[in-house]
């Protein structure tokens, strides 16, 4: 036997039933003195390892089905398949596993025989003759029915029907008769053939779908499948094939071969899909031919597809030319998304070469432009078609996008207009966003970035992103959270002020999703979005969401800081104590009340959290700034905890002080302001936590975002002037026995020390307690300053002219920290 008709594909069956490329390589049969007996071996190709090592087991049952295949299973749930390049590799394998079971080459199936036919072995002797058919007549209708439905418990049987069918030419016959009861409206007759037609199915016989599937016979087929005799009215399939459902080229296929291989795939997935009933548990195994049909038919036509570049060049440029117009657009576009549907059935190594053959004619262009277009279908097929680009290579796809942003403005690259589609997603339940936030989310995943000796992939691409496309992203979560905005939409009479506007459950939804990817950000792009909170003041801004009406969106605000104080990071905890972030998170928790709901269970997790960890600064800061808000919340102990610790930390410092001798103890813990600006300038110029990770400059000012600073420098020239101010900030005892807070919601007053316009307000709150009532109602003085000009210590504001009278006009109304 040559190299040639050696050389075979050797398949597995995987879970969801779908055939696997295990390896190309050359079989032979031998004798292996391990498994004792005949074995298939097949040897890969490329370095001539052991792809296959299969004993010829005498109660196997194995099939040959087109020709070229032999298909068995040898566990319950492991079947194989050998494809083999030419017939007569085939036919002399077929050969030697019939000679090892016994049996004449000349049948297509070997059968393990089970119990009920071992009690009739004697009158169904291996060489006895073919079943006999009765006479294709109409009135031997019912018996060949009979005899039909008889034979699929039987194995042996089942084959013996299935030769004598084949041998006789029997089918045509049968559907000979189908058109003579049809024309007659012979109900009885019709109702027979249905049963007929669908038996011959079960006995899943490759050679016997090639003649039931040919163009000659599929139609009567159908119509003989129309007949069901459960169902009172006959179903219309042949009339929904031939005239509803349209074969449409959008380039005309001039390969009569492809042609009829595309209808026939189409109408044989119909019936197995639509017109046959789903198959019982004992019938789950009957269609397994009819499934490997289907599959090697959509191999085969991607296969041609993929080898005709003339017809794929001239689809890519009917799909980016300007002249098209939109339906023919649409069908382009519909096609591709069929043309990556089946290409998932083909074997990783072929549909590598398929999608790179795609990359080269331009996909990705032209995605770009059919994504951006107005036609709802038209952007839900690209947006298929991009997924299946983002799954097989998402590096492909950002080497893509960083070329382009050579060339293009940031709002037409492809990553810009894919969240773009996220953001005007009009389905109110966001299923289209939800789509793309995944695909962005594995675009952005450092675990699938590649790091080569000459460049490291994970830190280009993310420079890029945070460039070029994190403002569009973070763009409907800046224009929700904006003061001015969120003031004038205020509800009169709320008890919450700075209320989410608008706060509408889409919107909500939105704002949700980009919480979740900012989030995923936070746990692996350390360096990247440390620099752009800090520069943007972003965690400040969603705080503000911890306001909104809907939980969930409350709880995404809360996720988003519970992450980042996760991390542990100092820089992280200065950024939260120097703006006050604590506020929001403790004005919801009391807000919430005595309510034991999911917001009150992850507000006292962030705290746990805190105390558990022992994060000094942030423990200091809370007992220092709200625990008198706090101490009357006993039924857990989290807070007096917290306390503790502080205590504790406190009384170990003051034994190092009282340990250092007096002469020194002026200047033994006094850090000196150079080297602390010294410190913060090193993270700056530091690598990315050892990772390898190059440093990105300070994230570019987008024109959506004039009013936000560009770098982080404005805090080390500030600093030293508003550390005094900062101490001023501190909580100090009134004469009223209350708390004086000198810290507001506002970004401009977060920080704020000496503005000329500032306004005061007392409000009483009762803290929830154990027993759900209010242990003590004491007065919290909060002092909202008004600042203009700047956050302390973060970032620069321009001044808003208006900002004193919208203060005015917008007075805080709900309760805030009581103690």
């Amino acid at each position: 036997m040559s190299d040639t008709r050696r050389r075979v594909k050797v398949y597995t069956l995987n879970e969801d039933r779908q055939w696997d490329d295990r390896g190309t390589g050359h079989v032979s049969s031998t004798y292996v003195e391990r498994l004792k007996g005949m074995s298939l071996l097949v040897r890969a190709e490329s370095d001539g390892s052991l792809l296959l090592e299969s004993k010829i087991n005498p109660n196997t049952a194995y099939q040959k089905q087109q020709d070229t295949l032999i298909v068995w299973s040898e566990a319950e749930n492991y079947d194989l398949a050998l494809s083999f390049q030419e017939k007569a590799g085939c036919d002399e394998i077929w050969e030697k596993i019939c000679q090892v079971q016994g049996k004449d080459p000349s049948v297509e199936v070997t059968q393990d025989l089970i119990e009920s036919e071992e009690e009739h072995i004697e009158e169904m002797p291996e060489t006895s003759p073919l079943i006999d058919l009765p006479t294709c007549e109409l009135n031997k209708l019912e018996e060949i029915a009979d005899l039909v439905t008889s034979v699929l418990s039987s194995p042996i049987r089942r084959e013996k029907l299935a030769l004598a069918l084949e041998n006789e030419g029997y089918i045509k016959k049968l559907l000979q008769l189908f058109q003579v009861c049809e024309n007659l409206e012979n109900t009885e007759g019709l109702h027979h053939l249905y049963e007929i037609i669908r038996g011959i199915l079960f006995l899943n016989k490759a050679t016997l779908f090639e003649v039931m599937f040919s163009d000659e016979c599929i139609m009567d087929v159908v119509g003989c499948l129309e007949y069901d005799p459960s169902l009172a009215q006959p179903k219309r399939h042949r009339e929904f094939l031939t005239k509803t459902a349209k074969f449409k080229e959008v380039i005309p296929i001039t390969d009569s071969e492809l042609r009829q291989k595309i209808h026939q795939t189409y109408r044989v997935q119909y019936i197995q899909d639509i017109i046959l009933p789903t198959p019982s548990v004992f019938e789950e195994n009957f269609l397994s031919t009819l499934t490997s049909f289907i599959f090697f038919n959509k191999v085969e036509i991607v296969s041609m597809l993929q080898e005709d570049e003339k017809f794929l060049s001239e689809v890519f440029a009917q799909l980016t030319d300007e002249a098209t117009d939109d339906d023919k657009r649409c069908e382009l576009v519909n096609f591709f998304k069929e043309f990556c549907a089946f290409s998932q059935t083909l074997q990783p190594q072929n549909r590598d070469a398929f999608f790179k053959t795609l990359a080269k004619l331009g996909i990705l262009p032209a995605l770009e432009i059919v994504m951006g277009m107005d036609d709802l279908q038209v952007r839900s097929a690209a947006t298929d078609i991009f997924s299946y680009l983002v799954e097989f290579s998402p590096s492909m796809v950002r080497e893509f996008v960083m070329q382009e942003a050579q060339q293009s403005d940031d709002d037409i690259l492809l990553i810009n207009v894919v969240i773009e589609q996220m953001i005007c997603d009009t389905d109110p339940e966001l299923g289209g966003a939800v789509q793309l936030m995944g695909l962005l989310r594995t675009l952005i995943d450092p675990e699938n970035m590649l790091a080569t000796a000459n460049k490291t992939e994970k830190s280009e691409f993310l420079n890029f992103f945070y460039n070029h496309c994190m403002h569009v992203l973070t763009a409907p979560l800046l224009a929700n959270t904006s003061e001015d905005k969120c003031e004038k939409d205020a509800v009169v009479g709320t008890t919450k002020s700075n209320t989410v506007c608008p706060d509408n459950y889409q919107t909500a939804q939105l704002l949700a999703l980009i919480l979740e990817l900012l989030t995923f950000c936070v746990e692996h792009h350390t360096y990247h979005i440390k620099n752009y909170i800090m520069n943007k003041d972003l965690l400040r801004r969603v705080l503000v969401l911890m306001n909104s009406k809907h939980t969930f969106l409350a709880l995404c605000a809360l996720r988003f800081m519970r992450r980042i104080i996760g991390l542990k990071d100092e820089f992280y905890n200065r950024y939260i104590t120097k703006g006050n972030l604590f506020e929001p998170v403790i004005n919801a928790l009391l807000d919430n009340g005595t309510r034991y709901n999911l917001l009150n269970s992850a507000v006292i997790e962030l705290f746990e959290f805190i105390r558990v960890e022992d994060i000094k600064s942030l423990i200091a800061h809370i007992v220092e700034n709200f625990y008198n808000a706090l101490e009357s919340i006993e039924y857990v102990q989290t807070f007096k905890g917290l306390k503790t610790k502080y205590e504790q930390e406190k009384d170990r410092q003051n034994q190092k002080l009282n340990s250092v001798p007096s002469i020194l103890r002026s200047n033994r813990f006094r850090r000196d302001a150079r080297a602390l600006e010294e410190d913060e300038e090193m993270w700056f110029n530091e690598d990315e936590e050892e990772e390898g990770e190059a440093v990105v400059p300070p994230i570019e000012k987008s024109k959506q975002e004039d009013d936000f600073p560009d770098s982080y420098e404005k805090f080390m020239e500030t600093k030293k002037a508003k550390e005094s101010e900062d101490k001023e900030n501190l909580p100090k005892r009134t004469s009223a026995g209350g708390f004086k807070f000198t810290f507001s919601h506002s970004a401009s007053a977060a920080n704020g020390a000496n503005g000329a316009n500032s306004k005061s307000m007392a409000a009483q709150t009762s803290p929830a307690s154990s027993n759900g009532s209010s242990s003590k109602n004491t007065t919290l003085t909060t002092t909202v300053t008004a600042t203009k000009g700047s956050l302390v210590g973060l970032v620069d504001y321009p001044d808003d002219e208006d900002d004193d009278e919208e203060e005015e006009a917008s007075p805080r109304k709900r309760p805030r920290l009581g103690s």
